[in-house]
């Protein structure tokens, strides 16, 4: 499928880069994981390892402090973490099963980072969700503390979507899947914390401004349906349809072959969309959004360069 990405999918125009600590943020993280009982077994050890989420954070914050870069790798492995334990180890298979843990974690989200423990109710996931609020609080932006919860609430909200679909074997259509990717694919949290990396935060008005929601939203797209056209063919073997390759073939009743070319097709008019759209956003000469857009441009091109060699979806 790598092959297939390569020559179908327009190659992101944006500076490459990998964070000198990316390999510390990696062993570091992985110790984290253990630490809170993410990891219970050798084969979720390897699993998280061939994820690569300090490769996949490297990438998209090459320039931001250890301790940020830290923060926003322990949040990707958090959430491969409780992808794959949706996904392959079947907690995500039906709404009734997965819904008291997405409780739980709503209780922890909804303490915000105080300086409490987590509640024991959470388990394991919701201690380490606990500590990624709590040093997300100890950064001193309480704005940005409330949109990374309410992003994580949209992300639990999404997972509990797709149990409802594996549990009636219902396949989402095209519009519909798109909107709810962008939750499912937890990229707007990840997009709070390489905000905060980089420390250019802009003020409300600006975050609210309808150009930039757009060039954000289409930035978010960016990234999931990338993953999407990468690891296609690791997911097709699976019923619910939660891929857009998966999405375009059903509803348009199209071969595998032509559904691949219509999303590596919708991938690069979005690409096309978000650099006009970018071009507009910096001739207006307000340099409050330049950071929003360089993280945003880093992630794009972060997901394109670490899909090209993670073992994930090899």
């Amino acid at each position: 499928m790598r092959i297939f990405a390569v020559s179908a999918l327009r190659e992101p125009p944006f500076l490459a880069a990998r964070h000198h600590g990316t390999d510390l943020a990696a062993e570091e993280s992985t110790a984290w994981a253990q630490s809170f009982g993410l990891i219970t077994s050798g084969h979720r050890l390897d699993r998280l390892r061939r994820a690569d989420a300090a490769g996949l954070a490297g990438r998209a914050c090459p320039e931001a402090p250890l301790d940020r870069l830290r923060l926003l790798t322990d949040l990707i492995s958090w959430l491969f973490v409780v992808d794959d334990a949706c996904d392959e180890d079947g907690l995500g298979s039906a709404p009734t099963r997965l819904a008291p843990v997405v409780a739980g974690l709503m209780d922890v989200l909804d303490r915000h980072g105080d300086a409490g423990a987590a509640p024991p109710a959470a388990g394991a996931l919701g201690a380490a969700l606990h500590d990624l609020c709590r040093r997300v609080r100890a950064a001193g932006h309480p704005a940005l503390l409330l949109r990374f919860v309410s992003r994580l609430r949209d992300y639990l909200l999404a997972l509990l979507w797709e149990a409802a679909n594996r549990e009636h074997r219902r396949a989402p259509g095209v519009a519909e899947y798109v909107q709810m990717r962008r939750h499912t694919g937890g990229v707007h949290p990840s997009f709070a914390l390489t905000d905060l990396a980089l420390d250019g935060l802009p003020d409300a008005g600006p975050q609210a401004e309808p150009a930039l929601l757009a060039v954000d939203t289409l930035a978010a797209d960016l990234v999931c349906w990338c993953n999407d056209v990468f690891s296609y063919a690791k997911e097709r073997v699976a019923p619910d349809g939660h891929n857009l390759v998966t999405a375009i073939a059903r509803e348009t009743r199209q071969g595998e072959a032509e559904a691949l070319l219509a999303a590596a097709d919708r991938f690069n008019g979005a690409l096309a969309a978000y650099l006009a759209g970018e071009a507009a956003l910096l001739a207006t000469g307000d340099e409050a959004i330049r950071p929003v857009l360089t993280a945003r441009r880093n992630w794009i091109r972060a997901t394109y360069d670490w899909s090209l060699v993670a073992a994930r979806y090899a």
